[in-house]
């Protein structure tokens, strides 16, 4: 089940089908859904997403930490910004996944890297030793977010989904932010 994770302007917490409306507009909206992965249409309407919603609430009660999904909340307002999680990647379940998805009205603030430190502090909290992020290509702000955590490419690949995405992978000793970042990988549109 997905703890609370609180940083200086978040709170991670466990979704619930209040968060329904908050969330169609992030999971709802098509510059959100054409860079998940898996590939997923954006959520039609209110129902399917409290459905979905269901979904995940039950999914979350049976998961072991560190997996879990959060809904985003900002502590200043309480708005919902979007959902985070950590969950095991498909085909045979041992990488595990950092993801993080915000309303496009909100990415530039930075508070996915912001939710993406917090998980990726509560994973290596229990004992993960490496965390991925799978990042459809063209997507440079996931690039710029997963970089600003100290990830590190670790090659294109098509084992994930069925797609062609690229690869980050981060260690504990990775979440020192003042240290270099790594390379980029080839033909990177990121500064």
């Amino acid at each position: 089940m997905a703890r609370r994770l609180v940083t200086d302007r978040l709170i991670l917490r466990t979704w619930s089908i209040e968060d329904a409306e908050a969330a169609l507009g992030v999971y709802g909206n098509a510059e959100v859904a054409r860079w998940l992965s898996p590939v997923m249409e954006p959520v039609p309407d209110l129902v399917a997403m409290r459905l979905l919603l269901r979904q995940w609430i039950a999914e979350d009660a049976r998961a072991i930490p560190p997996l879990g999904r959060w809904c985003i909340q900002r502590r200043e307002d309480d708005r919902v910004l979007g959902g985070a999680s950590l969950l095991l990647l498909p085909p045979g379940n041992q990488d595990l996944e950092a993801g993080w998805h915000l309303h496009p009205d909100l990415w530039a603030g930075s508070y996915a890297s912001e939710a993406m430190f917090a998980l990726a502090r509560w994973a290596f909290d229990h004992e993960v030793d490496e965390l991925f992020a799978v990042v459809r290509p063209d997507n440079a702000r996931a690039v710029e977010t997963v970089r600003d955590n100290g990830m590190e490419w670790a090659g294109q690949t098509d084992k994930y989904f069925g797609q062609s995405v690229e690869l980050y992978r981060l260690r504990p000793a990775d979440l020192d932010r003042s240290a270099p970042r790594a390379d980029l990988p080839p033909n990177s549109t990121t500064q």
